[in-house]
């Protein structure tokens, strides 16, 4: 009821129907919305907007790694015990590594600066000999977003599985990958399979358990290890509603993101077997990740484990509630697939090609003439262009159910706005 009375207040009496937007039309509104690019994401605005807005909400949706720590987090970060994690002295890194291991059912864990280092430290303990292969899914982080670091530093070749839409692989293209023949000098070692959940990419999607089970026993049956790049496995456990070691069992080590939905600053932490974690350490150090009284970081991912998990599932239902908008938005603009919306990040496209991503965003990350009037204050809701033509938003502890709905009512503006434009311009 509420979508339809505003779309009703907004749009007045213009008919419900596709819109086709002139490319001329939206540049010259673009121009004057002081040509935003998709690069000016990265820097949070602190300014009213060329709206001329006097107070204006944010509401940042580009990810759930700018969150920032509570005053909880903050106290016990200060009043950490400390000590030199190098030397394995760190209390609190000792304690925090202890909480993961048992709650992933691991033997092990290690803190690690960032998810990245974790998943390649992951690899160069996994494929020992330079030349060694892994098997990643096209569309992975581990393969597209980090730089291609298991190469470049480690020496390991990659090689790509399809990556369906549900984050899933095809089995027998997987095992159709699978070397053969070592020590053929012809070819590289296959070593190990990487898995991602929740998938990043393809919108936060869930691995549904019996893949995961099938894909270690394809490993196992030929001698191989499977990583699981869980920079958001919490956020699939909940999603599922199992506990980590339950998604953990199929997998012989994971990487865990503490700086996401779970809220801290920095740090991952990265668990497997005991002589796995022996062999990490070595990498760390290697990488420069060997950090000295790193308890002060440790007692944020002590909280972040212990008191956070349980939060995330307001996330995904925020994110839902945001899609389900999309879909009742008059006009209507945008398609969304609401069984591919299963924790805090959200991918929609728009119906129309006239309408870019980039555009879109750009709308939404200023402040348009006449909202403060519309809304009551100018809202910023900041967005990522992203894969396949689309666009990401991810909900996360900084964003509230209040933010939520004037995301939405941000962008039933955006959209009467259009419309309007598009009537005049005919």
């Amino acid at each position: 009821m509420f979508l339809n009375t505003f779309s009703c207040r907004v749009l007045g009496s213009f008919p419900r129907c596709g819109v086709i937007f002139p490319r001329n039309l939206l540049g010259a509104r673009y121009a004057a919305l002081g040509q935003c690019s998709e690069r000016a994401y990265y820097n949070r605005p602190g300014c009213s907007g060329s709206g001329g807005a006097a107070h204006v909400r944010v509401v940042d949706l580009r990810s759930d790694t700018v969150t920032k720590p509570g005053p909880a987090m903050r106290q016990a970060m200060a009043e950490a015990e400390v000590g030199d994690d190098v030397m394995g002295e760190d209390p609190t890194v000792n304690e925090l590594q202890k909480i993961a291991a048992e709650m992933f059912g691991m033997e092990a864990s290690l803190f690690v600066p960032s998810g990245t280092m974790s998943n390649l430290i992951a690899v160069m303990v996994h494929c020992r000999e330079r030349g060694d292969e892994m098997i990643v899914g096209d569309l992975s982080h581990l393969h597209i977003y980090e730089q291609g670091g298991s190469a470049q530093l480690a020496g390991v070749h990659a090689t790509t599985v399809t990556t369906r839409p549900d984050g899933t692989f095809n089995l027998m293209q997987l095992e159709a990958k699978i070397r053969h023949g070592y020590p053929d000098p012809h070819y590289p070692r296959t070593r190990l399979i990487c898995v991602e959940n929740t998938h990043n990419i393809q919108g936060g999607r869930v691995l549904p358990l019996p893949f995961l089970q099938e894909v270690r026993a394809l490993a196992d049956r030929y001698g191989l290890s499977v990583h699981l790049d869980g920079a958001r496995v919490m956020n699939a456990a909940v999603a599922l509603d199992v506990p980590p070691s339950t998604i953990l069992q199929h997998t012989h080590t994971v990487s865990v993101c503490l700086s996401k939905g779970l809220g801290s600053p920095v740090g991952t932490l990265l668990a497997g077997p005991q002589d796995f974690i022996s062999r990490a350490v070595r990498c760390r150090k290697a990488l420069g990740g060997g950090m000295r009284q790193a308890g002060v970081l440790a007692a944020a991912g002590k909280l972040s484990l212990q008191q956070m998990v349980g939060r995330l599932g307001e996330d995904h239902h925020n994110a839902r509630t945001f899609a389900h908008a999309l879909l009742d938005c008059e006009p209507s603009l945008f398609v969304v697939d609401m069984s591919a919306v299963e924790t805090n990040i959200l991918r929609f496209r728009i119906k129309d090609s006239a309408l870019s991503p980039q555009e879109f965003c750009a709308r939404m990350g200023q402040v348009g003439v006449g909202e403060e009037a519309a809304l009551g204050q100018g809202v910023q809701v900041l967005m990522y262009p992203h894969h396949e033509n689309s666009i990401r938003a991810v909900w996360h502890l900084g964003i509230s159910p209040e933010d939520t709905q004037l995301a939405i009512k941000k962008m039933q503006f955006v959209a009467a706005q259009l419309l309007n434009e598009q009537v005049k311009a005919q």
